[in-house]
């Protein structure tokens, strides 16, 4: 008899932790809704359309350079498939002008042919020149690390291709190539202190130094008519995209191509050894003039009469280097805020307030799309001044980590949001979906929102091969993991309807001093 009432006891101590969990205390936010969960899991995992779009967003769309051709066609794309599902006010949203102008790749080639023929994976630099047909020239090695060294070459580059000494080798790694948060490395992040993790300060006076000495640097190579630049790319024979620091004015930079380390590496030892090294190559590229950045939006409407006009936000970027088809980085983080929408739609939500997706034009060259969104409807950050929608703005949860799922999210130090995603998250630890930090993260566009003094949040994902293959040719569909995409559409389908249905806002960072606050940028 003791055993069967301790027993008893249990699972009424058992039921009454539960109940905690859903149901609010008097005066507090509206209880956790279960039923809600268990539809968003069940239309998530039976009904997903992640393969369709992991096909549209990547294979079909393309690279999608900003101001390309490729970015005209990845927005259509995305704004079709925003209005199949249903969506309310689709559209693709001007942001700004582009002031480097449209740049449309249409052949690239390059090859050692001396001492022997090899062919070689590139990738130009976006927004340098293309050759003049197919060209072919000895290589030099060229080390110009001041002002003072551009005088070593005057009159000695003529006709010729140049590469500059390796400022990084190849080291073999004994790690697995794709890679998940262990549970240790997860506590960690759990109990680290606030701030942390924005990547290396900017320091403006050693970037204006080295913009100066590049600059110097192109008109010098321009001056001396050489043929073509090589930089060194990737491992595993795969090229780098990147792109110049041409400002659209004047005469764009000499042509610039991007080939694997292991081939760079190559050349620069017989170089060194004193063999000759020739090259040919040709690159078409063509640039365009007055080119616009623009986000493409859609929404589920808010029903609620006091609350329909406050807004939660979910994006991603969708623009990408040329290389590869921007998968991981960003087609993943597109993907899923649109599945989280469909999800939404598809149960014929009456949110409270309005659930709004935007995929952001120009996060590679300097978080365009977001920031211009923001200065539009947010915050004036130049003449310090609200917008309408400031007050009316409740939470931005952006993805751009990756294929990789959702292991918890990063509180940008807004300790006060906590409570929000423990409520959130308790009934989905059982995902892996466990670990709030109060570190910062940067490098994206939730950062638009945050140095704004709005809530903007990104998630920590696996790493999976983040690190291997973003911005190069590698950056394919094949990188994409459909079960940690749907994994992650549930998951976000999920805070954006507790973020629409509780009676407030999410809770934002107490605001500063204009010289204390933190640029949303990173610096």
């Amino acid at each position: 008899m003791m055993r069967i009432r301790i027993e008893k006891i249990r699972r009424m101590l058992v039921a009454l932790i539960l109940l905690a969990v859903v149901m609010p205390a008097s005066g507090q936010e509206a209880a956790i809704d279960l039923e809600m969960l268990y539809k968003i899991k069940q239309e998530g995992q039976r009904n997903s359309d992640i393969e369709e779009l992991a096909y549209i967003m990547t294979d079909l769309a393309g690279p999608r350079l900003t101001g390309s051709a490729g970015m005209d066609r990845g927005n259509e794309i995305a704004r079709a498939k925003l209005a199949e599902y249903g969506l309310s006010n689709v559209r693709i949203e001007e942001v700004s002008d582009f002031n480097r102008g449209g740049w449309n790749l249409t052949k690239a080639y390059a090859a050692m042919v001396a001492p022997y023929y090899n062919n070689f994976a590139v990738t130009p630099v976006a927004w340098t020149a293309g050759t003049n047909g197919l060209v072919r020239g000895e290589v030099m090695l060229v080390d110009i690390k001041t002002p003072d060294d551009i005088e070593k070459y005057r009159g000695k580059l003529n006709g010729k291709i140049i590469m500059t000494p390796s400022t990084t080798q190849y080291e073999v790694s004994f790690e697995p190539l794709a890679s998940r948060y262990t549970d240790e490395e997860l506590e960690n992040l759990a109990k680290a202190d606030a701030g942390g993790r924005m990547g290396r300060r900017f320091i403006p006076g050693d970037f204006l130094a080295m913009r100066e000495l590049r600059n110097k640097v192109n008109e010098f190579l321009r001056s001396e008519n050489i043929l073509f630049s090589v930089s060194q790319g990737n491992a595993f024979n795969i090229p780098r995209s990147s792109g110049s620091s041409y400002d659209g004015k004047g005469t764009p930079p000499v042509t610039e191509i991007s080939i694997p380390m292991e081939a760079y590496g190559r050349m620069e030892r017989m170089l060194k050894g004193g063999e000759k090294v020739e090259m040919e190559a040709e690159i078409k590229a063509e640039f365009t003039a007055n080119r616009k950045v623009y986000n493409v939006i859609g929404e589920i409407p808010g029903t609620d009469p006091k609350l329909k006009d406050q807004v939660v936000l979910l994006g991603a970027h969708i623009d990408s280097w040329h290389g590869g088809t921007g998968a991981a980085d960003n087609a993943s983080g597109c993907i899923v805020m649109m599945e989280a929408l469909r999800i939404l739609k598809a149960l014929d939500v009456k949110p409270r307030r309005t659930i709004r997706v935007a995929l952001w034009g120009g996060e590679e060259q300097g978080l365009i799309g977001s920031r211009g969104y923001v200065s539009k409807y947010l915050y004036d950050r130049e003449n310090n001044e609200k917008k309408p929608g400031f007050d009316k703005f409740s939470v931005y949860f952006n993805m751009d980590n990756g294929t990789g799922r959702y292991r918890g999210v990063y509180l940008q130090e807004n300790i006060l949001a906590r409570s929000f995603f423990e409520k959130c998250m308790e009934p989905v630890k059982d995902m892996g979906f466990t670990t709030i930090t109060s570190r910062n993260t940067g490098g994206t566009d939730h950062q638009s929102f945050d140095g704004a003094g709005l809530p903007g949040f990104q998630f920590i994902q696996d790493e999976i091969e983040y690190g291997r293959g973003y911005h190069t040719l590698a950056d394919t569909r094949e990188r994409l993991l459909v079960p940690d995409l749907r994994h992650n559409a549930i998951i976000t389908a999920w805070l954006a309807w507790n973020a629409s249905q509780q009676e407030q806002l999410l809770p934002r960072k107490p605001e500063m001093k204009s010289n204390q606050q933190r640029s949303p940028y990173g610096f």
